[in-house]
């Protein structure tokens, strides 16, 4: 009998205690976010224990997310906000996570006052690649909204960082030739020096592109690229000389003589021209981003410098004269062919930035309103055109600016970050004749007052129209991004929330050594 009733009330005791625990249970789920453990006994289902190496490894995945954004060349802004996006889907908290972005180190940190993890990432390969921009973007979006896995995530990281790129090799140097030579459009040369400017263009650029791959000197690959486009540029001027022409068809002339043979050096190596670290510098300076706005833009006068270096030795060791003195800046074609000139370019551009193949229409037609726009606000009756007169550094703030402000709606209709799509289309506005006439003035400059006077008065005025492009795109931007960050934050605030109430995110009060998981292992 006394075994009978003490068999009962161990049924009981355990009935009672089954039933607290399924009340603790509905009790915590819906508290949600509210409820909070403060020790090990208090942590029975909200704060779910994880292994440090299971913390470790979304540290690694947070820094390869970055990684990739650094070396595909995303502004600071942007990479920023897709780490912080994906450590909230990582279960990050956000209160503590510390994230330094540099140009060849990533760091990050998780730590409270008394718990400190920390992982440091190198980032050595530095180029341009819109696609995979555009697709951790959508990736960080995608994963927070869907609950991926861990396994998923990082698979799908090295799926956009492995993928081939959009276009060949063959084709990228065809599309920067065919860009040069909307370049020389806009400079004012003919159809035939187009495609002089394009082959010189297409065979520079494939020579450099074989020098990276072999790993030399990114510098000297530009300096040496420059130097082959320029050598082949000049030599095209020759097929227009009456000596050469004595030997053609009759039906080839038409075909190959131009009457602008020379623009083709004005135009041959621009595909070097640094637009997107110019971009990036002015947006990181312009949000703060002092040191690393610092960094790029020393990394972009360091290219123009190669580029200059190499033409400038091409002109020196063939003799060139100084062509582009007496050039006119007054735009002389139709707004027709400007326009086709800028499609061209806007495209030419994109294919070496390897933006997504969709984007192609409307970056052709971004191209086309800004050439066309700067072109209305630059030119007026003073120069028997149509416009507003208010010249070449109003004109290009103006058409850099309203492509930036279209495409601030765009991003949203085409599912794309906003430098993919406005970076193409204002690469066409380049002052490639004030640059030549500032590095004809330095490479003739005797010591005389005047010539320095003319080659600083050249340089400021490029570098001043390179300056407006970049400002134009991106002060539309970043107020655009103040006003749109509010309602993205709110959404992402709701994510997080829902994250919490699972409890997905790490408690670092329960972060469980491995040592001490493998000794657990071995005594159970």
């Amino acid at each position: 009998m006394f075994h009978h009733l003490k068999i009962q009330e161990i049924f009981v005791t355990l009935q009672l205690k089954f039933r607290i625990s399924i009340i603790n249970i509905f009790f915590v789920r819906l508290m949600g976010e509210n409820t909070k453990c403060n020790s090990d006994s208090e942590c029975t289902f909200k704060c779910k224990p994880e292994p440090e190496h299971v913390l470790r490894r979304k540290l690694d995945l947070l820094l390869r997310t970055g990684q990739i954004l650094v070396e595909s060349s995303a502004d600071t802004s942007r990479i920023k906000r897709n780490m912080n996006r994906a450590a909230a889907f990582l279960g990050l908290p956000k209160e503590y996570l510390h994230i330094n972005v540099d140009y060849y180190m990533l760091q990050v940190n998780l730590s409270d006052e008394t718990h400190s993890f920390s992982k440091m990432q190198r980032c050595d390969r530095h180029g341009i690649n819109m696609e995979s921009i555009q697709g951790i973007s959508k990736l960080t979006w995608r994963a927070i909204g869907q609950n991926y896995s861990l396994d998923q995530y990082g698979k799908e990281l090295e799926h956009i960082a492995s993928a081939k790129r959009n276009y060949g090799d063959w084709m990228v140097a065809i599309g920067a030739g065919f860009a040069c030579g909307g370049f020389c459009i806009q400079f004012g040369c003919d159809w035939p020096a187009f495609f002089y400017a394009s082959i010189a263009a297409i065979l520079g650029n494939r020579f450099r592109m074989y020098l990276n791959k072999l790993g030399s000197n990114n510098y000297f690959n530009i300096a040496v690229a420059a130097f082959i486009s320029t050598i082949l540029a000049w030599l095209s001027h020759f097929i227009s000389t009456p000596e050469v022409e004595a030997y053609l068809p009759d039906f080839l002339l038409p075909i190959l003589h131009s009457s602008t043979p020379w623009h083709p050096m004005l135009a041959c190596a621009l595909f070097i021209v640094p637009g997107v670290p110019l971009i990036n510098f002015v947006s990181d300076m312009l949000d703060d981003h002092i040191e690393l706005g610092l960094v790029r833009a020393t990394n972009t006068l360091l290219m123009v410098v190669s580029m200059s270096f190499g033409i400038a030795l091409a002109i020196k060791i063939f003799g060139i004269d100084n062509f582009v003195k007496n050039l006119s800046m007054i735009p002389h074609h139709s707004f027709g062919e400007f326009a086709l000139a800028a499609a061209i370019s806007a495209m030419g551009f994109a294919t070496i930035f390897n933006a997504p193949k969709r984007l192609m229409p409307w970056i052709a037609v971004g191209g086309i309103i800004a050439v066309c726009f700067r072109n209305f606000v630059n030119l007026g009756p003073s120069n028997g055109n149509i416009g507003l007169d208010a010249g070449p550094i109003v004109g290009t703030l103006c058409g850099s600016a309203l492509i930036s402000i279209i495409n601030i709606k765009m991003v949203h209709i085409l599912h794309t970050p906003h430098q993919c799509i406005t970076i193409p289309a204002v690469i066409p506005m380049v002052p490639g004749v004030l640059m030549y006439r500032a590095l004809y003035a330095l490479i003739d400059m005797q010591g005389v007052v005047g010539e320095v006077t003319t080659a600083t008065h050249n340089a400021i005025n490029g570098s001043l129209l390179i300056i407006m492009i970049a400002v134009g795109v991106d002060i539309p931007n970043i107020f655009a991004r103040k006003w749109i960050s509010p309602k993205r934050k709110r959404k992402l605030d709701r994510l997080i929330a829902e994250r919490k109430a699972h409890g997905e995110f790490v408690d670092l009060n329960h972060v469980q050594n491995d040592s001490n998981l493998e000794n657990g292992k071995s005594h159970s």
